[in-house]
């Protein structure tokens, strides 16, 4: 995680409904989600293998390990889960060195909830060394802290992560409001507690109780995710 919250970040409005906003980063923030299909492909192509396309909605948005373990088991690499950790990350990092393009609507949002003084973590299932290249391009002074998928004993779809958020911007998960893309990390906020708006940028996501679902995050500003909070459904 990144360093202690400044106290200014962590002590609330009265009366104020919204106590912290956490943010997915691949397919949510930056449109990246279409680069980790494509390093999967090239590194499983080097191994001889062809991936399925229809593999492409399993893997999305979930942890390296369930990802990895599950493209390693469906072509019969032989590989292991470790080393093909390493290859993804570095095919990844190589794509995002030349530049990570932001979801329409993120700057605006970012900029948005930095004016308000709101608090807001960047919460991911992608690993540390990942998560501090792309927040070199989103710009870290947006985020009081991080949580990367590496640092938790239980990634996305479990709560762990967006528990760890809340506990370090000193908040209530159910006066947290999560952007999300993917139906793994809408799981991992709504066992956590948190209200969640879902962008889904891969494959589909049903609206439910307590989580809206919009097609973009222009549609997503502070007034909207307040009223998320205050929304009885």
């Amino acid at each position: 995680m990144t360093s202690t919250v400044p106290a200014s970040l962590t002590r609330m409005a009265d009366g104020a409904a919204l106590q912290a906003v956490f943010l997915d980063m691949d397919g949510t923030l930056v449109d990246t989600e279409g680069f980790w299909w494509d390093a999967e492909v090239e590194v499983f192509a080097d191994l001889g293998h062809r991936l399925d396309e229809t593999w492409r909605d399993v893997v999305v948005g979930g942890p390296m390990t369930r990802s990895a373990g599950y493209l390693i088991e469906a072509t019969g690499a032989d590989i292991s889960l470790a080393e093909l950790t390493v290859l993804l990350n570095d095919k990844f990092e190589d794509r995002i060195a030349r530049g990570v393009p932001m979801m329409p609507g993120a700057e605006r949002l970012l900029a948005e909830l930095a004016a308000h003084n709101v608090p807001t973590a960047l919460v991911s299932a992608s690993h540390r060394r990942i998560i501090d290249r792309v927040l070199a391009s989103l710009g870290p002074q947006y985020f009081a802290l991080s949580v990367a998928g590496d640092e938790v004993p239980r990634t996305k779809p479990h709560p762990d992560p967006y528990l760890l958020a809340a506990q370090g911007l000193g908040a209530e998960p159910m006066r947290c409001a999560v952007v999300e893309d993917t139906a793994t990390g809408v799981a991992a906020a709504e066992a956590a507690g948190c209200r969640v708006v879902a962008v889904p940028s891969v494959a589909p996501i049903p609206p439910a109780a307590g989580r809206l679902v919009v097609r973009s995050l222009e549609e997503v500003d502070l007034l909207f995710l307040r009223t998320l909070i205050t929304s009885p459904n």
